[in-house]
């Protein structure tokens, strides 16, 4: 049985490992093939001192240039909600636009269709949007 004297590495920190690998990869420090031998090292190892060995010959990054910063966003509504957001407005315009080349194919205005369509999709949109429904912290809340 081998029993290594070092501190045991986590998941996490080889993850981080791989991702800084991943960016001097980008960077064009590595090629392809030493990624991809580092990269095995890295899941091969045991020790956190046997992590820092395969970034030895490499710079160091700091935390924003390696893209580790979380990004901070000011944003109110998760991503997936501006994106059904941005679908359900360029849906409704549309269908506005074909009602609207209807009415004047046809001369008068015709029944006002698109409200089946805009209407439902846009208050489940609303809904979801102002009770915070699917949002990360509703999920975690009922775990």
């Amino acid at each position: 049985m081998d029993i290594s004297p070092g501190t045991r590495a986590s998941d996490a920190e080889r993850d981080t490992v791989v991702r800084q690998l991943g960016r001097h990869l980008a960077d064009g420090r590595l090629d392809l093939a030493e990624y991809d031998k580092r990269v095995a090292q890295v899941y091969a190892t045991a020790t956190r001192e046997d992590l820092g060995s395969v970034l030895t010959d490499l710079p160091t990054l700091t935390e924003k240039a390696a893209g580790f910063a979380k990004p901070v966003s000011g944003q109110r509504f998760p991503i997936w909600q501006r994106i059904e957001a941005s679908s359900w407005a360029g849906v409704s315009l549309l269908v506005l636009v074909i009602w609207a080349a209807i009415s004047i194919g046809v001369g008068e205005f015709t029944y006002f269709w698109p409200v089946w369509v805009i209407g439902p999709w846009g208050a489940v949109l609303a809904f979801r949007m102002v009770t915070g429904f699917e949002s990360p912290r509703q999920r975690v809340l009922c775990r």
